[in-house]
């Protein structure tokens, strides 16, 4: 684990290498895998086992880092929208020394949106997106707001994270001290609640493959249907039965086994696009498909 100075913000990274021996491990161009992970109480180790380690023994570079103001990352008092997250993860792929490299990015819950927003503003960047339980819609942000007003107002004075370290509970102390400090003393809720909502014309301007997976009884599934519907390259919809927002947590073998063969798909793909550029052909004439396949239904994406 490294802290790296990106920007305004020291973040919190875990890097892992592509496994040597493992197919596709020895390709330059291969993109690599970023993780983003949720709001609050998340952080970085939520992928580590379920996905990150996996993914990284399959032959692909990996980083991880916790997002502004989370886990162990800095916690300045604003830039909590997602046009500051973009320039968050771009200064700190320059830092890393990834600055020329594209990447695919895997986002949970509210990573899923910021993933989103950054492979719409840095579109050459970006080879695939894999956005678990993304929340979309407008009436999302409503719900979020009201929730997290609601805890902010519980966590504020509280006893709970002193109570929490007599009691020997580390870890929930500080989770819960995170989240105190995020909520009452940072521009979070504030941004959150000023989010833009994405429209048809964001999702059909999506240049990447896309993988989404969803709980089945989430209630973000409309919305990862909505996105189905306008975004051209998404590879399928895959619904996990007898979940809901949780997949990340309770699902490592049907969601690692998913996540796995698009990675694989999107790289192999990605791949193709930089020898082609390097060899005149433009990464628009390689990743956009002919007009007549453009203008079929399609049969991959997969939704009850």
């Amino acid at each position: 684990m490294a802290f790296v100075p990106a920007g305004s913000v020291r973040f919190h990274v875990q890097q892992l290498p592509a496994a040597a021996g493992a197919a596709g491990s020895d390709r330059p161009e291969r993109p690599v895998v970023v993780f983003l992970h949720g709001l609050v109480v998340d952080n970085l180790s939520s992928f580590y086992c379920p996905l990150a380690v996996p993914v990284a023994r399959a032959g692909h570079e990996v980083v991880l880092y916790d997002l502004r103001g989370h886990g162990r990352t800095e916690r300045p008092a604003t830039g909590y929208d997602s046009r500051t997250a973009v320039r968050d993860l771009s200064a700190l792929l320059g830092a890393l020394g990834l600055g020329q490299r594209r990447v695919h990015l895997v986002g949970n819950s509210y990573g899923g949106t910021l993933a989103l927003h950054v492979a719409l503003a840095m579109p050459d960047r970006v080879a695939g997106l894999t956005l678990l339980e993304p929340p979309l819609g407008g009436a999302w942000v409503e719900n979020m707001v009201d929730t997290l007003s609601a805890a902010a107002l519980s966590l504020e004075d509280s006893p709970v994270p002193s109570e929490l370290r007599t009691l020997r509970l580390r870890k929930a102390a500080s989770l819960t001290a995170i989240a105190d400090d995020l909520l009452n003393r940072t521009t979070l809720i504030d941004d959150i609640a000023a989010s833009r909502t994405f429209t048809p014309a964001d999702y059909a301007g999506l240049r990447c493959p896309v993988l989404i997976v969803c709980g089945e009884h989430s209630e973000l599934v409309p919305g990862a249907r909505e996105l189905a519907r306008h975004a051209p390259h998404v590879t399928a919809v895959e619904i996990l039965p007898g979940l809901g927002h949780d997949v990340l947590k309770e699902s490592s073998g049907a969601l690692r086994a998913a996540v796995l063969a698009h990675l694989d798909a999107a790289s192999g793909a990605a791949c193709e696009v930089a020898s082609g550029v390097a060899s005149g052909v433009s990464a628009q004439a390689l990743t956009e498909p002919p007009a007549e396949a453009a203008a079929r239904p399609r049969t991959g994406v997969l939704v009850p």
